[in-house]
């Protein structure tokens, strides 16, 4: 079970930092991934991490602000959310296909979720 945590409530331009880990169970050998639903859309895939944290995978529109690293001997994924805007309003959530390799940003493609934190970025 996939545990996400750290979201809250946060003015535009302010930054946050999620973390992902795993209840009983080890991360290290499995690519985590992040992903959003905000209100009335589809999950949208962020950005992946492999299970050695040598690569990573990010949509071309947030990897400026969006960050995601992994410290397996903590058994945390993190995403660092920087210059945060309205529009990222969304509960995140981390995902997992128990693969080491990412499998794209599809939510589709990843079977296991944490049931997610919500991310409100209001004045």
């Amino acid at each position: 079970q996939l545990q996400a945590s750290g979201g809250g409530l946060v003015q535009p331009g302010g930054s946050l930092r999620l973390s992902c880990t795993a209840s009983g169970r080890t991360l290290r050998y499995w690519a985590i991934a992040w992903f959003r639903q905000a209100p009335g859309k589809e999950r949208e895939g962020i950005s992946c991490i492999h299970s050695t944290g040598d690569s990573r995978y990010s949509i071309d529109s947030m990897k400026d602000r969006f960050t995601i690293s992994r410290d397996n001997g903590k058994n945390m994924v993190y995403l660092q959310m920087n210059n945060l805007k309205p529009d990222d309003t969304a509960i995140y959530f981390c995902a997992t296909g128990r693969e080491r390799s990412c499998s794209g940003m599809t939510a589709g493609n990843y079977e296991y979720w944490g049931q997610g934190t919500l991310v409100t970025v209001s004045s």
